[in-house]
């Protein structure tokens, strides 16, 4: 049977215009113990003024460790998207990503193969991604950090596009972050077939509800949103998401993505109320 816990990804503060240890306390006030920091390189004026939740991979990340442990939350996973159609950006910006959660006791750090510029072509990308990947697994396995692929892109938003994604460099450290709302908003494939197709590889879930509005408006244009709803508020039929899932006998972590801090306290109530002892806390 597969067991759950809840994490919250950094986004749900975009809203609020706040700084990452403000969000890492207001995560743990409203009761979670895990979250999903997004990580940048350089700096970034809005993060350094406190405006925005990013963390700059150039600070040490056992300050990141430190302001979560006063908060009395962990880091379950980094959100370190980078374009693996683009190795020049995405080598150096994932590999740091994967010794950063390693340093920071996280398990996950989420990715995704973004959009094909129009100048390339798809066996072009897919080389482009084969070599960035096999260059990130190599470091996941030393540091035994999942690097896990979202669909959120060109090709990864059908469960065929995402297993070859996470299939061009064979490793047990390369595996999938499924995003139901992104999924669900890129429409081209069934939510709950496709989520059984990866379901084996499934690591790490993005929990993501999509309005009814913001269905109407963006599905099937789109590959994918920032933040959702809060859980249980919008299109997604988390009954079938977690049928589907039942069958797993592991830990999945279901990260929040929500966009504000109120959704966020209602998502963690209705996966309280939904999974109940399913649920680790």
């Amino acid at each position: 049977m597969a067991r759950y816990r809840a994490t919250l990804n950094m986004e749900y503060i975009k809203d609020a215009a706040q700084g990452f240890r403000w969000g890492v306390e207001k995560a743990a006030e409203l009761g979670y113990r895990y979250v999903e920091p997004m990580v940048h390189t350089g700096w970034d004026l809005l993060s350094e003024v406190d405006f925005f939740h990013s963390f700059s991979m150039e600070e040490d990340p056992l300050l990141m460790k430190e302001i979560c442990d006063r908060a009395g939350v962990r880091v379950s996973g980094i959100s370190g998207h980078s374009p693996l159609m683009k190795p020049e950006a995405a080598v150096p910006r994932l590999t740091r990503a994967i010794v950063f959660a390693a340093a920071c006791g996280a398990e996950f750090v989420n990715t995704d193969d973004m959009i094909k510029p129009e100048w390339m072509d798809d066996e072009f990308a897919w080389q482009m991604m084969r070599y960035t990947l096999t260059k990130a697994a190599m470091v996941a396995e030393r540091h035994r950090v999942n690097v896990c692929i979202e669909p959120h892109g060109t090709f990864s938003c059908t469960s065929k596009g995402l297993l070859a994604i996470a299939d061009l460099a064979p490793s047990p450290w390369i595996n999938v972050n499924f995003d139901t709302g992104n999924f669900h908003l890129a429409a081209l494939e069934d939510l709950y077939e496709g989520l059984d197709r990866v379901k084996d590889r499934v690591v790490h879930m993005h929990a993501k509800d999509i309005s009814t509005q913001h269905s109407a408006r963006e599905r099937g244009l789109v590959t994918g949103t920032p933040v959702g709803c809060a859980l249980g508020e919008g299109e997604v039929d988390w009954e079938r998401v977690f049928e589907v899932l039942e069958p797993l006998d592991r830990e999945i972590f279901l990260s929040v993505e929500c966009g504000r801090v109120d959704e966020a306290e209602r998502s963690l109530a209705f996966l309280r109320e939904v999974l109940g002892d399913r649920l680790i806390e």
